[in-house]
């Protein structure tokens, strides 16, 4: 099975979907399963992309 590559713009759109679901008091086993990704996943890009809006990850992008 080929892995699926997300853009940093797609990743922090996820993790806004997360923040919204866990909200509602949803589990993070769960949230994850409804975004299509694996717990160490979320957690990973949490670690990464936490607290970053959209502007900032292209401006990450641009330095890299």
């Amino acid at each position: 099975m080929a892995k699926q590559h997300y853009k940093p713009e797609q990743i922090i759109s996820k993790l806004r979907e997360a923040e919204v679901e866990l909200g509602r008091g949803l589990s993070v086993p769960l949230v994850c399963k409804q975004l299509g990704i694996t717990d160490s996943t979320y957690y990973r890009w949490r670690q990464e992309y936490g607290g970053m809006h959209l502007d900032q990850a292209r401006q990450l992008k641009y330095l890299e």
